[in-house]
C-alpha cells in the first residue's frame, strides 16, 4: 500500500474540517506559528557562527537574563501573530505586559514562552517554544481548561512541532529538504509508568520533606515498576517534558523554601504542557489538583507542577498530600 505523507498544514486543515462552524482562522494561526518556528530554528542553527548567542545585558520582568535569541524569537512570534488579524492579544514571557491588536479584533489570544531553556543556548542543548491559545474573552486570564490548543516546538537533534487542540496529541518533524513538518508521531500516548524522573536536585535542601522522601524512595526502586529510577534533567522544561511524553516517568518542579509558590509560570509553561500531557493520557498536578482548574489571578503567576505517567504522578501525590 502506498505510504501517505501528511504535512502539519494538511493535518490541521483536516482537524478543522471536523469542527463545527470552522472559519479557517485557527488553521491560519497555527500556520503562522509554524512559519515563525522555522525561522527561529534557522537562527538557532547559526548559533556560534552568527551573533545570535550570549546575553543582551538585560533582564526580563522575572529577573531572568535575556539572551539575544530570546529577543529574536519573541519579536518573530509576536510580530507574526499580531499581523494575522486573527489574534486580539499576545502575552509573552519577554514582555512587561500583553500587547493588544490595534483593531482589538481577532478570535484568539495567545500566550508564549518564545524560547524555553534559553540558558542552554550557548552550550548547544535542546530548547523550545511553548504556545497556548484561548478564545478571545472579556477576561485575558482564563483557566487552563479553557485552552483551545497548546503546543511546543522542540529545537534539538531534529525540530519537532507537537500540539493538541483537545483531540489527542500529535508530533511533526521538520524535513529540512522540503521545509515542511511531517507527521512522525501520531496519537502520542504517555506510558502508564516510567523509569525516569526529572527534577533539579541542586534544590534538594530547599524541598519539603515529603518531596525529598519521594525522590529518595524512587532512587531505590520505582514504586510502581519495582525498578530503580534514573535521573535525567536537561534544564529546559520543554525538553524534559518531551522526553517524559515519549518515554514515561515524571517531571517535577515543586514549591520550596525559596520559591514558596513554585517557580514555573502558570500561563506560559505549566498550563500548556499540562494540557498536552493530559491529552496524551498522562496526568498533571499543581499541589493536589490539576493546574488546568486553577483560576489565575495575575499574568506572571507561578505554580508548582508534577506531570507525566499517571501511575507515577499518583504515587507522587500520595507522598506530598
Amino acid at each position: 500500500m502506498p505510504y501517505k505523507v501528511i504535512t502539519l498544514t494538511e493535518f490541521i486543515l483536516e482537524e478543522e474540517r471536523r469542527g463545527k462552524k470552522s472559519t479557517g482562522a485557527f488553521t491560519l494561526l497555527l500556520t503562522y506559528i509554524e512559519n515563525a518556528a522555522k525561522m527561529i530554528a534557522s537562527h538557532i542553527k547559526m548559533a556560534g557562527l552568527a551573533d545570535v548567542v550570549g546575553d543582551t545585558g538585560k533582564t526580563n520582568i522575572y529577573q531572568d537574563e535575556v539572551k539575544k535569541l530570546d529577543v529574536v524569537s519573541n519579536d518573530l512570534l509576536v510580530g507574526t501573530l499580531l499581523s494575522t488579524g486573527h489574534v486580539s492579544a499576545v502575552a509573552s514571557e519577554e514582555l512587561e505586559k500583553p500587547i493588544f491588536s490595534k483593531q482589538k479584533k481577532g478570535a484568539y489570544m495567545v500566550f508564549l514562552d518564545p524560547l524555553d531553556g534559553s540558558s542552554n543556548i550557548d552550550v548547544n542543548i535542546s530548547i523550545g517554544t511553548i504556545f497556548s491559545i484561548y478564545r478571545t474573552n472579556d477576561q485575558l486570564l482564563q483557566r487552563g481548561s479553557a485552552q483551545v490548543a497548546a503546543g511546543y516546538i522542540l529545537y534539538g537533534s531534529s525540530v519537532m512541532f507537537v500540539y493538541t487542540c483537545g483531540n489527542g496529541v500529535n508530533g511533526f518533524t521538520l524535513d529540512p529538504s522540503i521545509g515542511s513538518f511531517l507527521l512522525s508521531h501520531p496519537d502520542i500516548r504517555v506510558p502508564e509508568r516510567g523509569l525516569i524522573y526529572a527534577i533539579n536536585e541542586g534544590n534538594e535542601l530547599l524541598w519539603d520533606d515529603s518531596v525529598r522522601q519521594y525522590v529518595h524512595d524512587i532512587k531505590k526502586t520505582n514504586l510502581t515498576a519495582k525498578k530503580p529510577c534514573k535521573l535525567r534533567y536537561i534544564g529546559s522544561m520543554v525538553a524534559d517534558v518531551h522526553r517524559t511524553l515519549l518515554k514515561g516517568g515524571i517531571f517535577i518542579y515543586p514549591k520550596d523554601k525559596k520559591d514558596m509558590n513554585g517557580k514555573l509560570r502558570l500561563m506560559f509553561e505549566v498550563n500548556p504542557l499540562s494540557f498536552i500531557m493530559q491529552e496524551a493520557g498522562g496526568m498533571a498536578v499543581s499541589g493536589k489538583a490539576s493546574p488546568l482548574d486553577r483560576e489565575p489571578k495575575k499574568i506572571d503567576e507561578r505554580a508548582p507542577i508534577a506531570l507525566g505517567s499517571e501511575e507515577d504522578v499518583k504515587k507522587y501525590i500520595s507522598y506530598v498530600s
